[in-house]
């Protein structure tokens, strides 16, 4: 099809979504991706967080490929040889004492399954959630996001929400109390401009939660899979070593395959019983052989040490730019503040073949690439930027 067809066939047979870029990616290898008409661009947004070891990496296509031969998709009705060294896997590189995990199909999956998991072991009902953060568009996900328009198109939304100030803790003693089933928390608030906050508010927001039997949840669908430099943001140092109940993911876990997970604590593991919790297509055999390939590419190729260094190389790269006013974000999970607005250097990277992201603040642009950029793609970046 030409370029012109695939827009046209799309626009003729998909409901509206999102306001597409005037492109049409057909192929991609590592940090870059091609159009239809053949132009090569280097991306820098990674289909929304998605392809951390890159695009298509042949370890992860291979196993895919090895699966999709040997089997493609039997239920949770049965046991499973790729579930369970998925599961085992990413239950290894996870914080105590997160030790089991419930896969699903998407981050607003995860989330609905982990506020479903909070309210089960706590038998309550309210879910506290932070103002400008970001759970996904299934109901009980947009009903705890407090973000511009996005909750308002949830209505009539799930009961029992409420809201704090991201960052705090005065307004969070304001909502929770004994009535409280979980907190729900986006530790860097990725689509309102990469927002941080500070260790001790974490430390101190697990004190609170434990102190009225609140159940903790982080949502790292894009902060997880290695994205921060780190396994997860939980129990890292920017997060005060905190480690939460849940830890929901979801976008890179599977490379681009849909996949999402709950990682849960053992304590709250054992209030979960048979046919609380179910999916169809979670656990899928293909979605786990994504899932374990992903791991162990992050693994083998010491990715986690390649986010942190390629954060260091854009931040080196936007020092030298008196345009930008700040980086904010850790590893591959960066918001640039430009003075007087983000657009122009948007649409600037953009027509010089670069793709990044914008954000819910106009000043704010987002860089969330795969683990594996090299320090000389930066350098691309960079000559973009400066000039």
């Amino acid at each position: 099809m030409t370029t012109a067809e695939i827009f046209t066939t799309e626009q003729e047979f998909q409901l509206a979504t999102y306001s597409k870029l005037a492109l049409a990616i057909v192929r991609g290898r590592g940090p870059w991706v091609w159009t239809s008409d053949n132009e090569k661009y280097l991306d820098l947004y990674g289909g929304h967080a998605v392809c951390a070891v890159g695009h298509s990496h042949p370890d992860v296509v291979k196993a895919i490929s090895d699966q999709a031969q040997r089997l493609m998709f039997y239920s949770n009705v049965v046991y499973s040889d790729i579930r369970g060294a998925a599961a085992e896997k990413l239950v290894e590189i996870a914080p105590d004492p997160l030790s089991k995990a419930f896969f699903c199909n998407s981050g607003t999956e995860a989330n609905e399954n982990a506020m479903r998991i909070a309210r089960l072991a706590t038998g309550r009902s309210k879910i506290v959630s932070f103002a400008k953060g970001f759970h996904g568009r299934t109901a009980d996900s947009i009903s705890a996001t407090f973000l511009g328009k996005y909750r308002t198109l949830g209505e009539p939304n799930v009961p029992g929400h409420l809201e704090a100030e991201f960052g705090d803790l005065d307004s969070l003693d304001a909502v929770i109390d004994a009535e409280t089933a979980g907190v729900l928390i986006e530790p860097i608030q990725s689509m309102a401009g990469v927002r941080e906050a500070s260790p001790d508010f974490f430390r101190k927001l697990r004190a609170k939660c434990s102190e009225v039997g609140a159940v903790l949840i982080f949502d790292e669908v894009q902060t997880g899979v290695g994205r921060t430099g780190e396994w997860f943001f939980a129990g890292s140092e920017p997060a005060g070593s905190v480690v939460p109940d849940i830890v929901s993911l979801a976008k890179s876990l599977g490379s681009g395959v849909p996949v999402g997970a709950c990682l849960v604590s053992s304590e709250l593991a054992g209030s979960i019983k048979e046919n609380d919790l179910g999916t169809t297509f979670g656990g899928g055999m293909i979605a786990m052989a994504a899932v374990k390939a992903t791991l162990d590419v992050i693994e083998r190729e010491d990715l986690l040490a390649n986010a942190k260094q390629i954060e260091g190389w854009v931040r080196n790269a936007c020092s030298q730019s008196g345009a930008v006013k700040t980086v904010h974000g850790k590893g591959c999970l960066l918001g640039i503040e430009f003075d007087g607005g983000a657009r122009n250097h948007y649409q600037k990277l953009l027509d010089a073949n670069i793709i990044t992201g914008m954000s819910s603040d106009p000043n704010v642009l987002r860089l969330l690439p795969p683990l594996n950029v090299t320090e000389s793609e930066i350098g691309l970046f960079a000559e973009v930027l400066h000039g």
